[in-house]
């Protein structure tokens, strides 16, 4: 099996991993699609009911409102279909990167930047009779304003520092990413950034890739990563996903997209 596909197993499946072990730390430089920030990387906590609001914004949607704003178990995308995580979030939340400057691109749960969100929800979606096709992580979180521009200007600084590659590491394994480079991005929300990752297989031989996505509206990021099993390139986190998650959003929250 791929490493990419155990990493699959363990976000999407909640199934217990051991025994790859991928070594190799490479150097940082290049570009996401804007400036500052970053550290290392934790899983979050549960968010207080009733956020109060900041001077520069709007209170941060409570979990309840995020949930609402989320696709929900059983949902159908096209081929697609959404699901909940047997565990509450990918296992790959847990991961950190080497530099910490990295840590956005691996998981932007709390502890991953200086701005830790207030409330997530994590979904999934995937062909459910392709074991080792497609997977998307789906994630909301908001954040006390302007706490969420913030987290996209680490996230831009950790694409930038980090193109020339950078370690991640697991429980039991490191992955090595050869390449960080900037992907295409949707028009929608007050900002978006995309990325394409290029790591390598367990024996160091085969070319992986993975995808990353993160919107953001306001003071909320909904955030896509596309993973898959074997060296297929799947040219970006699927269009249909984003936009029925976008839609969903802003029909539950009264966001506009910039572009309908």
């Amino acid at each position: 099996m791929f490493e990419a596909g155990k990493r699959r197993a363990r976000r999407g499946l909640g199934a217990v991993a051991a025994g790859l072990v991928l070594v190799g730390v490479a150097a940082c430089g290049g570009d996401g699609q804007s400036a500052d920030d970053g550290k290392g990387g934790k899983a979050s906590g549960k968010p207080a009911d009733k956020p109060s609001a900041s001077a520069n914004g709007p209170a941060p949607l409570t979990e309840d409102r995020l949930t609402a704003a989320s696709l929900t178990d059983g949902e159908r995308i096209g081929a697609y279909t959404a699901s909940e995580y047997a565990l509450g979030a990918p296992l790959g939340d847990d991961y950190t990167a080497e530099p910490a400057v990295c840590q956005p691109l691996v998981s932007l749960a709390k502890g991953a930047t200086a701005f830790d969100p207030v409330a997530e929800v994590q979904r999934k979606a995937d062909i459910p009779d392709e074991l080792l096709g497609l997977t998307v992580s789906v994630q909301l979180r908001s954040y006390t304003a302007p706490d969420a521009a913030g987290v996209m200007k680490a996230l831009a600084a950790a694409g930038r520092e980090c193109a020339g590659g950078f370690t991640e590491n697991r429980a039991l394994a490191r992955a090595k990413y050869l390449k960080v480079e900037p992907a295409e991005t949707p028009d929608v929300g007050d900002e978006a950034r995309a990325y394409r990752f290029t790591l390598l297989d367990v024996k160091g031989t085969l070319k992986l890739y993975e995808y990353l996505t993160v919107v953001r509206s306001g003071s909320t990021t909904l955030s896509f990563r596309a993973e898959i099993t074997g060296t297929k390139d799947v040219g970006g986190v699927p269009d249909e996903i984003i936009r029925a998650q976008w839609q969903k959003f802003r029909s539950a929250t009264g966001e506009a997209a910039k572009k309908p």
